[in-house]
């Protein structure tokens, strides 16, 4: 555990969830799993979130036997453990073959505007952007589709888009055997647009910039790739 994440840490634990309010504590790579996350399936787990996505709805005031209403929670728990959050679980992690790069292509290549839907960690929201991913190969290549399956897989889980950027980026520096790997993401926060301040203009944007994509002159080489 680095540094900066045991004093993120030792601030989460001196602090209240009043405390951190609206803001997002960001206190490591790895997504906060419970050690037993996968011990139920995936259709037990879906039959714990209907009675209980059923409950809430309940306590809100819902008819549930209203006939737009009664399959919701049903519906909900299905969409949560099938889409929105499936790439919690690893075995949905997308399988990745590398193939030689027998093109001799040894510069920057750039795959923009991949469109992902996540949800903010703290609120339980949509999160909606863009990611751009960047790499230089050492040898080997990776299939384009790839790159968005790897950044869905990610994104499908709840997310803070510091987490999200970092997890693509060393994920990606993995596979590809490669320092030289960049992500740039541009992405709304429902949290911020619908609740809260209400400011629907805004977005965020965050960085991953490894191995010779860390200097001033390889930052400014992707930016220009990515305004055209």
């Amino acid at each position: 555990m680095s540094i900066n994440t045991i004093n993120l840490a030792n601030i989460a634990n001196n602090i209240s969830v009043e405390d951190i309010g609206d803001d997002h504590l960001f206190t490591g790579l790895e997504t906060p799993l419970k050690p037993d996350a996968f011990v139920l399936s995936d259709e037990e787990k879906k039959e714990k979130i209907e009675k209980l996505f059923g409950q809430i709805m309940d306590v809100i005031g819902l008819d549930l036997t209203d006939d737009s209403l009664q399959g919701t929670p049903k519906r909900v728990a299905k969409m949560y453990i099938d889409e929105i959050f499936c790439g919690l679980n690893p075995k949905n992690k997308p399988k990745i073959a590398l193939f030689e790069n027998k093109y001799q292509y040894n510069q920057i290549l750039v795959e923009k505007n991949i469109t992902f839907y996540s949800n903010c960690e703290h609120h339980f929201v949509p999160i909606i952007g863009k990611a751009h991913v960047a790499y230089k190969s050492s040898g080997k290549v990776i299939g384009l589709s790839k790159l968005n399956r790897i950044v869905q897989y990610y994104a499908k889980r709840p997310q803070v888009q510091e987490r999200l950027t970092n997890q693509i980026g060393v994920e990606l520096q993995k596979i590809l055997k490669t320092e030289d790997v960049a992500v740039i993401i541009d992405a709304k926060h429902l949290c911020v647009a619908s609740r809260g301040v209400k400011d629907d203009t805004s977005t965020t944007v965050t960085a991953f910039y490894g191995g010779e994509f860390n200097s001033a002159t390889k930052i400014t080489e992707i930016q220009n790739y990515l305004k055209h």
